[in-house]
């Protein structure tokens, strides 16, 4: 009896002690970054002196937001809850996600992670291989304003990962009530493809392989740079390039500091359109559209036409146009599916650098060999 006594005496001892290691810290202390940003400004992943918790910050997940911080907190080996937190709270790695954009899925592939995707939107339009061989096991719960919450519920997520477009997503409400954590993904409002790229590392922490997504990461910015710097020092021109194609009365020219023309650029082309210095898309009329389409060398980016017949039904009068008449009409949907679910939009985030190698073979052909893989040329 006596030692049984003495045992969990020494038990107590042991709780006592863990939770005094333990003792809660204030959000004040989780300021240590565990991962340092090289391109990306969305995102921060932050400790505190003695914890295996992180504290996940995105910042302004959305356009026009300015001053918005959502937190995550991955509460990890057992520790408490920062005092004084009142964002999302994940408990451990999530191991079942949902996530809304198929940029998320592209991402957790990049780090083999993408197994523990079990519900997705717009299962159709998604290009993953793996995703499309699980599909009978995945859920599609559906876009905005329209979704299923019963089979999201069904679903058992520890995890739903978001995205805003012009505010917050109409689903986080709904989430917070039904007692879903959720982290948004503000991938696709980095101008630097390198930061678009980055945002792996976000979603590798969530899942526990931070170390992975490192890695992977790294490599990306050698085989970017490497090529970037290969077209600066061997290119000897550079193709005055037109972009997109005409919505309703407006043709949209992006900013000068965009995601698109920093591939165009470092690629070793031209934007013609250089006057909209902004931080967004800026509409001209069709006949500057044209001016600028009659001057270009190159014409990119051209919707959904997968012909050169399908840019004159679409723009007819762009049919005398000197980059339309030399076929120098170029499109990045070279990788669409039945659906027309444009990989483009999909697995390309992760692989700016062979987003950089097709435009390259466009622009200066003489310097890449390998063929296209988001790119074609319209016939």
């Amino acid at each position: 009896m006596k030692r049984w006594i003495q045992l969990a005496v020494v038990a107590l001892c042991a709780i006592v002690v863990a939770a005094c290691g333990r003792k809660s810290v204030s959000l004040e202390d989780f300021d240590k970054p565990v991962y340092m940003l090289e391109y990306a400004s969305g995102f921060d992943i932050l400790s505190a002196d003695g914890r295996q918790s992180v504290l996940v910050i995105v910042t302004n997940p959305w356009q026009g937001a300015d001053g918005i911080a959502v937190q995550l907190f991955i509460a990890r080996d057992g520790e408490q809850v920062p005092e004084g937190f009142d964002g999302q709270l994940l408990e451990g790695d999530a191991q079942r996600i949902v996530a809304m954009s198929s940029t998320h899925i592209a991402m957790l592939d990049a780090i083999g992670e993408v197994d523990r995707v079990v519900g997705v939107s717009g299962i159709d339009y998604i290009s993953n291989p793996d995703i499309q061989a699980r599909r009978d096991r995945i859920g599609d719960v559906g876009y905005e304003g329209n979704i299923n919450y019963e089979l999201l519920l069904s679903l058992d997520p520890d995890l739903v990962l978001l995205y805003g477009v012009n505010g917050a997503s109409a689903m986080e409400g709904k989430l917070k009530e039904l007692g879903i954590p959720f982290m948004y993904v503000g991938d696709y409002l980095e101008e630097s493809p390198l930061g678009k790229a980055e945002w792996l590392v976000a979603l590798s922490e969530v899942v526990g392989c931070r170390s992975e997504g490192e890695k992977v990461f790294a490599e990306i910015p050698v085989r970017y740079n490497a090529l970037k710097q290969r077209v600066a020092e061997n290119a000897l021109d550079a193709p005055s390039v037109m972009l997109n194609m005409p919505y309703g009365d407006s043709w949209f020219m992006p900013s000068a500091g965009s995601y698109a023309v920093r591939l165009i650029e470092d690629a070793g082309g031209d934007y013609i359109y250089k006057k909209n210095t902004g931080n967004a898309s800026t509409p001209v009329d069709m006949e500057e559209a044209y001016l600028l389409a009659s001057a270009a060398d190159m014409w990119l980016n051209v919707g959904m036409a997968s012909t050169l017949g399908e840019v004159k039904a679409a723009c007819p009068k762009f049919a005398d146009t000197r980059c339309f008449l030399n076929g120098d009409v170029y499109n990045n949907n070279a990788c669409t599916n039945a659906a027309g679910g444009n990989d483009y939009f999909e697995s390309a985030v992760v692989h700016p650098d062979l987003l950089l190698r097709d435009l390259v073979k466009i622009f200066h052909p003489e310097l890449v060999e390998e063929p296209f893989v988001y790119y074609k040329r319209l016939k």
